[in-house]
C-alpha cells in the first residue's frame, strides 16, 4: 500500500487500483511583510526538524541582458561569492559549510536564487551573508577576471565539450523569435570577456537590490525572531531605482522549423522536437504540463513505449517543460540507434501526438499523471530538496518562486489544484492548438564522434 498526499485528498493505492480516502489537507503556513526599501519578505514556520533555508530570489536572468553582454546573469551569480565588505573571497562557503549547511546558487532566463541551507541556530549567520553581499559586493578588476575564466571554464566542461549541448542550446534560437527568449543563459566567450567593471557595477545597482529581491526564510524558526533579524541586517540597505522592464512577447509560430547539426561528441544521433507554449500559469498551461507528461515521463510514458520498448529505434526518451513568466516550451529529447532514420523517429513522436489530438487520453493515464503531480510535490531524493515540500529548502524556493512571479506565496498550496482540474477533454485540446506543424521545430543532431556506446546525458530545464 503506498500512499500519495495531495492538497484535497488523500489516495491509496492497492494492488494498482485507485481508491479515494477521505479527504485531508496539506497546506504551508507563512506570514509575509515588506520593508520600507522593498524587501519582500515570506516566513514558514515548521519545527519538525532543526534546519533552516534561507532563500533570496532576484527579479534578473537572461531576458534581462544587453546584446553584447550575453551570459552577464550567470557571470554575476559568480561575482556574488567574491566577497563584500565584511566577508572576505569565497568566506561565504566557509562560514556555511563550516557550520553545518550547504549553498548553492542558480540562474534561469527570468531569476537568479542563492540560497543557504543550514542548522536553524545559525539563521543569523546566513541573513547577515546575504544581507553584506546585497549591500555591499566587492566589484574590482581582479575578481571579475578570475570569475570570467570561472564561467568560461563552466562553458567549456558543460557545455562545448558536451555531447549535444551545443546543438541544443541551438534550439532556443529556433523556438524563439524575441531576442530576450532565444539567447542562452550561459552566453558566449566573446561577450564574457568583453564584460568591465563598470558593467558589473551597473548591474548591481540595477538588479541587486531589496526592492528587486524576496527572501524566504522556512523551517525550525519563531517568526517573530526571524522577523526582528530581517528588519536588522536589511533595512538600512538602501531602495534602488526600479530596474526597466522587458518585453518577452512571442507571435504564435516557431522560428524556425527544421535544423541539422552535426556534433563531434555525440556518439549516438538524436531528434529533439520543440513546441512553444503560453507562460506558465496561463490557463493552457496546466494541460500542456500534464500532457508531456503523459508522453515522456517515465517507461510507461506514451514516447518511451512507442520508441524505445515497441519499435526499438531509440535508447533514450527525455522530456521537458520549460515554465517561464514569458513564453516557454516544451521539448522532447531522443538518442536514437545509427540505423534509425530521423524521419522516421519524429514520424512516431508525431503520430502518437496525433492519436492523442483524435482519440484523447484514457481515464487511467489521466488519474495517473495526476497521482504522480501530486507525489512529486512530497518526493525527496534526487534533488527532491529543490522541490518537495517536505523539506524547508523546497518550501521556500516554492514561495519565493510564488512570491516573486505571482506576488501570491499562498499559491504553493492552491496552484496544484490547477492541475488535477484539467479534463481529458483540456488535454486533447492543447495538442490540438500548440503541438502543430507551424509551431514545432526539429533538430537533428548527427553523432561524429565515430563511437559505439551512447553518451549519457540529462537535459534540464526549469
Amino acid at each position: 500500500m503506498k500512499r500519495i498526499l495531495g492538497t484535497a485528498s488523500l489516495i491509496i493505492l492497492v494492488a494498482g487500483v485507485c481508491l479515494p480516502a477521505a479527504p485531508q489537507t496539506f497546506s504551508v503556513p507563512f506570514t509575509q511583510f515588506q520593508l520600507q526599501n522593498g524587501l519582500r519578505v515570506v516566513l514558514s514556520e515548521d519545527h519538525s526538524a532543526p534546519v533552516v533555508a534561507v532563500v533570496v530570489y532576484y527579479d534578473v536572468g537572461s531576458r534581462n541582458e544587453v546584446r553584447g553582454r550575453t551570459g552577464f546573469a550567470h557571470l554575476f551569480e559568480h561575482m556574488m561569492f567574491q566577497g563584500s565588505e565584511n566577508v572576505r573571497k569565497a568566506e561565504h562557503f566557509k562560514y556555511i559549510e563550516s557550520n553545518g549547511g550547504v549553498l548553492n546558487a542558480s540562474t534561469h532566463a527570468d531569476f537568479t536564487d542563492f540560497y543557504e541551507f543550514l542548522p536553524s541556530n545559525q539563521l543569523a549567520l546566513a541573513l547577515w551573508l546575504e544581507s553584506d553581499r546585497m549591500r555591499s559586493l566587492k566589484i574590482t578588476a581582479a575578481n571579475l577576471k578570475n570569475q570570467k575564466e570561472a564561467v568560461k571554464e563552466e562553458k567549456r566542461l558543460s557545455y562545448d565539450n558536451q555531447a549535444y549541448w551545443p546543438a541544443l542550446l541551438k534550439m532556443d534560437e529556433m523556438v524563439f523569435r524575441n531576442w530576450a527568449n532565444a539567447h542562452s543563459t550561459i552566453g558566449s566567450m566573446r561577450d564574457l570577456n568583453a564584460a568591465t567593471v563598470a558593467d558589473v557595477s551597473k548591474f548591481f545597482a540595477t538588479y541587486y537590490a531589496p526592492n528587486n529581491a524576496v527572501l524566504v526564510i522556512a523551517g525550525d524558526i519563531d517568526s517573530s525572531e526571524a522577523e526582528a533579524l530581517v528588519r536588522k541586517y536589511f533595512s538600512s540597505i538602501p531602495h534602488h531605482k526600479s530596474p526597466p522592464k522587458v518585453d518577452v512577447s512571442e507571435p504564435f509560430r516557431v522560428t524556425e522549423r527544421k535544423a541539422v547539426i552535426d556534433d563531434a561528441h555525440a556518439q549516438m544521433p538524436a531528434l529533439s522536437l520543440a513546441w512553444k507554449i503560453p507562460p506558465r500559469r496561463a490557463p493552457d498551461f496546466y494541460a500542456i504540463a500534464l500532457l508531456k507528461s503523459i508522453l515522456c515521463d517515465g517507461e510507461s510514458a506514451r514516447l518511451y513505449q512507442r520508441l524505445v520498448k515497441e519499435r526499438a529505434v531509440c535508447l533514450e526518451v527525455q522530456g521537458t517543460l520549460e515554465a517561464r513568466r514569458g513564453p516557454g516550451q516544451v521539448a522532447v529529447f531522443a538518442i536514437h540507434k545509427p540505423d534509425a532514420k530521423a524521419d522516421d523517429v519524429q514520424t512516431i513522436i508525431e503520430a502518437e501526438i496525433e492519436r492523442i489530438k483524435s482519440e484523447g487520453v484514457s481515464a487511467d493515464e489521466l488519474t495517473k499523471v495526476k497521482n504522480q503531480f501530486r507525489l512529486d510535490r512530497f518526493l525527496s531524493g534526487s534533488e527532491g530538496e529543490y522541490s518537495s515540500l517536505q523539506t524547508s529548502l523546497g518550501r521556500a524556493l516554492a514561495l519565493g518562486e510564488f512570491t516573486m512571479f505571482d506576488g501570491d506565496p499562498s499559491l504553493i498550496n492552491t496552484d496544484i489544484s490547477s492541475y488535477l482540474a484539467v479534463t481529458a477533454e483540456q488535454i486533447r485540446d492543447v495538442a490540438r492548438k500548440y503541438f502543430v506543424p507551424e509551431n514545432t521545430s526539429v533538430l537533428d543532431i548527427r553523432a561524429s564522434a565515430g563511437h559505439s556506446q551512447p553518451a549519457e546525458v540529462t537535459i534540464k530545464k526549469r
